[in-house]
């Protein structure tokens, strides 16, 4: 198969989807890889690695989207990159299109084979999602403390305090991935940490690996709202695989909250679960709504490239091998873990969630794979 990785053009954003010891493993099962002209700069990756390890550097956007059978990228494709996708060519990179409309009506209307990284699914987990929230959810932290300063409009409050001065209070709504790497780095900065979810399996389990400067709760709206007075900062890490987060601090519960404190909503890529949040950039990734900062950056690991890049070429090298080597439909036939990362085939919609979202026509991918033969 010939496959193209195509340059993240989505702003500050660094990542890219193939790293030149990719390239090197799918050479030797015999494909063609095509990289953009620059793509892995941005993850300290020159073309000169991976001319080395055996691909060919296009000069343009162009040249990847009309010269190969499967394109790789890490964000979804942006309205600039629609015109490119064409009937029967094969995307694969994170998607989110419950998240967007007018995204998930485009990359219909191109007829082309839509596979989404967040939605597959193996062993009862999401592995090429994984890594990304465990990147996220550290830098969640990071991003809440760094606005919590004074000089970033915060409330001026230390994350762990220091002997004498109460530590600032972090809640974190979610205990999936995005929670839990969030809980354990505010906790090792010293701060209170509360987590709320609503699955007392999973609230045992973090009982158990969490230091005791965290505790749990059982989520309820009213929950959410006893603790909103007294919360520095607040980490959004609600995921429904494929589908729209809820909407769990209405618009109303920001009076409750302290101004200068700050709002992290890591769930921003599927509409966020804080009904104020919409989707910033890192060259803006804030703004302020009574007296609370916002940060909602949909791309929060593009700010850490090297090891983002790293992390997910781990996890998707071997779900690309698979889909070459198939091919799209045979994979949807074949695979039950690629038939979960399908989203959009031939123009119609094959995740479930992503049709509910908008109300549009659902079509099972097995269904769809057959029509297309």
């Amino acid at each position: 198969m010939k496959i193209g990785v195509a340059k993240e053009i989505k702003n500050n954003e660094n990542r890219v989807a193939l790293t030149p010891a990719g390239v090197d493993r799918l050479k030797s099962q015999g494909h063609q890889v095509m990289i953009e002209k620059s793509a892995g700069l941005g993850s300290a990756l020159p073309d000169e690695a991976y001319l080395k390890a055996g691909a060919t550097i296009a000069p343009d956007a162009a040249t990847v989207w009309a010269k190969n059978d499967m394109v790789l990228k890490v964000k979804e494709p942006l309205s600039s990159e629609w015109p490119h996708m064409r009937k029967g060519q094969t995307l694969f990179t994170y998607l989110h299109l419950a998240a967007d409309r007018a995204l998930t009506e485009g990359v219909v209307k191109t007829g082309s084979y839509c596979f989404a990284y967040e939605t597959l699914e193996h062993n009862h987990g999401l592995p090429l999602l994984t890594p990304m929230s465990e990147v996220a959810g550290r830098m969640a932290i990071q991003a809440g403390a760094k606005f919590l300063e004074a000089p970033a409009g915060g409330s001026g409050i230390l994350l762990g305090g220091v002997p004498g001065v109460r530590p600032a209070k972090v809640l974190i709504i979610g205990g999936g991935v995005v929670g839990t790497q969030a809980a354990r780095m505010a906790a090792g900065l010293g701060a209170e940490v509360t987590i709320l979810d609503v699955n007392l399996d999973r609230m045992r389990y973090l009982d158990e690996i969490l230091p005791k400067n965290c505790r749990t709760v059982y989520s309820t709206p009213h929950a959410v709202r006893e603790a909103l007075p007294e919360t520095d900062l607040v980490v959004g890490a609600i995921l429904i695989p494929g589908a729209a987060a809820p909407k769990l601090i209405k618009r109303e519960d920001l009076k409750l909250m302290r101004k200068g404190s700050v709002i992290v909503d890591v769930a921003v890529d599927q509409g966020g679960c804080i009904e104020t949040v919409h989707a910033t950039t890192h060259a803006e990734p804030t703004y302020v709504i009574d007296g609370v900062i916002h940060y909602c950056v949909a791309n929060m690991p593009g700010a850490v490239p090297r090891t983002s890049t790293l992390a997910l070429t781990n996890a998707t090298l071997p779900w690309v091998e698979r889909l070459a080597k198939l091919g799209p439909i045979a994979a949807v036939e074949a695979s039950a873990e690629l038939r979960t990362a399908a989203n959009v085939l031939g123009g119609k919609i094959t995740y479930e969630a992503v049709a509910q979202a908008f109300d549009m026509q659902y079509v099972p991918a097995l269904e769809a794979a057959k029509s297309l033969h």
